[in-house]
């Protein structure tokens, strides 16, 4: 048993659960309740809230903390709240944009409370005088929140972070786009102990660069340095996969769709290609010195390649994905089946739905209030009507079970390995009885081919990484095409 509590409350809730833990999911809150810090790496969709959940009754009812917050991104809030109704006995207290509301949450007596990330920032003070006054533990929910430690937020939490007696990170995605994300969250369970103090040498060691396919050598100590990675994280992690054999999930199946330019499209497209070239190089060489800003300027390919009406509103042709994505939407909901189509333009969401309105659209963006977003879900869920929900990544990719569509569809993506694998899996999850289809829709010779290249060995290193995959593996698959494609866009 642990210490009293530093505080007691005139009618103690009941911390037990509702319902039982899937084995698997026992084996890791009995891996939390017995360390100080740790991390959950389970896969999305294997029941990571329900492990956090039992861990903090399980330090609660030990009376090893008196108090257990929990801290995830603003849109989960809610979901976090259904969680707890679900599998507790009690409601939890909400810390939030309101500083009023919040001394109360400071000054009346809760087991749990609940807070957004960016919380840290606003209350830091008052948050670090709470900490002090009780025995809290601490567990961050999506914490690839933190993953960059130059980021004013993170170094919020790693100067809190030694206030809690219990530390937890949750994510399904812990590389969430290259293997250095994962440091800056280790970073904040243990100051350093497994993965050391020097972001910057573990950064070079690990990033995913065009060099390595030029050199054998500096591949095969790239590989060592993952695998070593992947060795300390199992000293304070635990991690699940659905192909693991802990549970049975219906198959998953990947389409790839080539689709050709609308022929206004494409000239836009190569317009725009050539007059970046021009700017970023001179001689064949490149001039342009920012990464960042050859982003930016991709970023533009990526929108014509999609809808040109994002970049030039007097573009009203019909772009050259549509007739494939309405097809294939045609077949789906003539099988009663319902699909989400993810996008990572507001405008291009926008569209879509308007022209998908005949197969009962509905609309999910982060631009929408929460109140609107939840409305969408909610349709989507509950009525048989609306079989087509139209999302951009950032707005739909985490916290939410959308079992009720076994199809999704990337009209377009962004660079990042993240968004991509959370996105797919907001329908491949526990709850899920029919097998999932995923289509990637991609611009013949476009920018597309070089995401999905670059997604595709962005995922091979992370798996090494996560120790889903062997080096053995790595090595067999990785190779790096990703580079020559962009080299090609460049006009190197």
């Amino acid at each position: 048993m642990g210490e009293d509590y530093t505080f007691h409350m005139a009618k103690e809730p009941n911390l037990n659960p509702k319902r039982a833990a899937f084995p698997f999911q026992q084996e890791a809150v009995d891996f939390v309740t017995g360390r100080t810090y740790s991390a959950v790496f389970h896969e999305q969709g294997l029941g990571k809230t329900k492990i956090a959940i039992d861990a903090m009754l399980t330090w609660l009812r030990r009376k090893e903390v008196d108090t257990v917050l929990i801290v995830t991104k603003k849109g989960l809030i809610a979901n976090w709240q259904r969680e707890l109704l679900d599998h507790t006995f009690f409601r939890a207290s909400v810390l939030s944009d309101d500083s009023r509301a919040n001394y109360y949450v400071f000054t009346t007596p809760s087991r749990v409370v609940l807070a957004h990330f960016e919380v840290a920032k606003k209350e830091e003070k008052r948050l670090a005088i709470w900490a002090k006054s009780r025995n809290v533990a601490i567990i961050l929910d999506e914490s690839a929140k933190i993953k960059n430690p130059d980021s004013a937020l993170t170094r919020t939490y790693f100067r809190i972070a030694g206030l809690f007696k219990k530390r937890v990170i949750m994510t399904g995605t812990p590389v969430a786009n290259r293997p250095f994300d994962v440091w800056a969250q280790i970073f904040f369970l243990d100051q350093g102990k497994t993965l050391g103090t020097d972001f910057v040498d573990f950064k070079r060691r690990t990033d995913l660069t065009s060099d390595l396919r030029h050199d054998d050598q500096l591949f095969r100590r790239y590989c060592e340095d993952l695998e070593s990675v992947q060795r300390k994280l199992n000293t304070i992690s635990v991690r699940e996969t659905k192909n693991g054999g802990i549970i049975s999930l219906p198959d998953k199946e990947f389409i790839q769709l080539t689709c050709n330019w609308e022929p206004h499209q494409r000239d836009l497209y190569f317009q725009v290609r050539d007059e970046m070239r021009a700017v970023i190089q001179r001689d064949g060489q490149l001039v342009e010195e920012s990464q960042d800003e050859i982003l930016k300027r991709l970023l533009r390919l990526l929108q014509i390649a999609s809808h040109p009406g994002a970049v030039d509103e007097n573009y009203t042709a019909e772009p050259g994905k549509y007739k494939d994505l309405y097809d294939l939407i045609t077949d789906i909901t003539n099988r009663d089946e319902k699909v989400i189509v993810f996008t990572q333009f507001t405008f291009v969401a926008a569209w879509l739905r308007k022209n998908l309105s005949a197969f009962g659209s509905l609309l999910l963006t982060g631009k929408m209030s929460m109140q609107d977003r939840n409305n969408s879900v909610n349709w989507f869920l509950s009525n048989a009507g609306d079989r087509v929900l139209v999302a951009t990544v950032g707005a739909a990719k985490e916290g939410l079970t959308l079992t009720v569509a076994n199809h999704v569809i990337f009209y377009d993506r962004s660079y990042s390995l993240d968004d991509y694998l959370q996105a797919q899996d907001r329908i491949h999850r526990v709850s899920q009885v029919k097998k999932c289809y995923v289509y990637n829709l991609i611009m013949r010779d476009s920018i597309d081919e070089w995401i999905e290249a670059l997604i595709d060995q962005k995922r091979l290193a992370a798996q090494l990484t996560q120790g889903d995959i062997t080096a053995d593996e790595y090595k067999a698959k990785a190779d790096f095409s990703f580079a020559d494609i962009l080299d090609d866009i460049l006009g190197n």
